[in-house]
């Protein structure tokens, strides 16, 4: 591991256009994300802190506004390094993706842990006043497996939080490749921002 985990990511939801932000154990920013909003085709540039004074990666959707979009991790000289993919109508209902290195070869798998949380966390929360509850009652969880074994290698977690959208990132097992760990962490970003989108 690279990192100091657990790590957080949080989202400020006021802003026009969302911004994610990943922090280390010792709140050090690893990656920062500005989304653009109105964008019918996802092309998201990744920076080392909220300066954006260094690119270091690029998210970029394959297709307009679909539920089998495959989304390329590049590098900032333009080298794939991993891909993303919502398994379609299998995530309708439970949040699954596909992640896969700069070749195409599926090394991960990310599924949701209880769908009906993300439900009740969603329909509470549009419920003015009581809404407010559900900062703290529900908290959808992710969990990220190696494929083929499905050993958990991390965990995301929404987190209690007024005003924003946190999330915790928990190591369960070791990632000994630097590349594959920032693979899974933007994969993580990427899912976290599409399934936002989803309510």
């Amino acid at each position: 591991m690279q990192y100091q985990y657990p790590l957080q990511m949080s989202f400020k939801v006021l802003a026009f256009g969302p911004q994610v932000f990943i922090r280390n154990a010792s709140e050090q920013e690893i990656f920062y994300v500005h989304q653009k909003a109105f964008k019918l085709k996802e092309d998201v540039a990744v920076y080392s802190d909220s300066s954006k004074s260094n690119q270091v990666y690029r998210i970029q959707a394959d297709r307009i506004l679909d539920i089998s979009a495959e989304y390329t991790l590049s590098d900032t000289g333009g080298a794939p390094v991993g891909k993303i993919k919502r398994e379609g109508m299998k995530s309708v209902w439970k949040a699954s993706y596909m992640i896969m290195d700069g070749s195409g070869q599926m090394t991960h798998h990310l599924k949701e842990d209880n769908p009906w949380i993300k439900v009740l966390d969603s329909v509470i929360g549009s419920i003015p006043l009581v809404g407010i509850a559900s900062a703290f009652l529900f908290h959808p969880s992710y969990t990220i497996y190696q494929a083929g074994s499905e050993t958990p290698v991390l965990r995301v977690k929404k987190q209690a939080a007024f005003f924003e959208g946190k999330f915790s990132i928990e190591s369960l097992s070791e990632i000994a490749d630097p590349v594959a760990e920032n693979r899974l962490l933007l994969g993580v970003m990427m899912v976290a921002l599409l399934e936002r989108a989803r309510g």
